[in-house]
């Protein structure tokens, strides 16, 4: 990107960031599967080490779908899942590196990874959240709410959806359109002085 770049209007800044809202309500209006796949299409050129992209999607839709996803999260979680319009299941994929060859310059990578099954699964798991916040980002920009969720049972998910044992789920997302009567009251974010340390 050239020194000079222009920034992004403050309209943009408020859909991505400062008037988004992490939503627990939605709207009985359909996400197209070419809504899902511009998301991704967008989501995808984030930058991620190596290249190595190892986030996976599951796009949970149909009423009975989500009803046996419904039956793996906190209770607190049991109608969001039923009521969103997607619910996508975000993973990742521990042997991402058998697609080196096909996505990195250089010689060695998938071997390399093969060869040190701890960097591989660190490099996995950090990838591919960083890639699925890239996601949610994506869904804003098109006009997509979302609302991230950890309480789920884990190894019900991973049994349920990825037996062979190859992915393994990192959290779960609800997609829409959000009701905003349904909006918790915004949450304080800690200053930049709490949080920075200037060297």
């Amino acid at each position: 990107m050239p020194v000079n770049a222009p920034r992004i209007s403050q309209d943009a800044l408020d859909q991505l960031f400062m008037s988004a809202r992490t939503h627990n309500g939605w709207l009985d209006t359909p996400v197209s599967d070419d809504k899902l796949k511009e998301v991704y299409d967008i989501a995808k050129m984030g930058a991620t080490s190596m290249n190595t992209q190892p986030m996976r999607l599951v796009f949970v839709r149909t009423p009975e779908a989500r009803e046996r996803l419904s039956t793996m999260v906190s209770p607190g979680n049991v109608d969001k899942v039923r009521q969103a319009p997607v619910i996508v299941i975000f993973a990742n994929d521990s042997k991402f590196y058998e697609y080196m060859p096909k996505i990195w310059f250089r010689e060695g990578a998938k071997e390399m990874f093969e060869g040190n099954p701890a960097m591989a699964a660190a490099t996995a798991t950090r990838n591919a959240t960083l890639q699925a916040a890239y996601f949610m980002i994506a869904a804003r920009a098109v006009g997509l709410d979302c609302g991230p969720m950890s309480g789920f049972d884990i190894p019900k998910v991973n049994a349920e959806y990825f037996a062979d044992g190859r992915y393994q789920a990192n959290f779960i997302c609800a997609l829409g359109f959000g009701d905003e009567s349904k909006l918790f009251e915004r949450q304080p974010r800690l200053a930049f002085e709490e949080v920075s340390t200037l060297l």
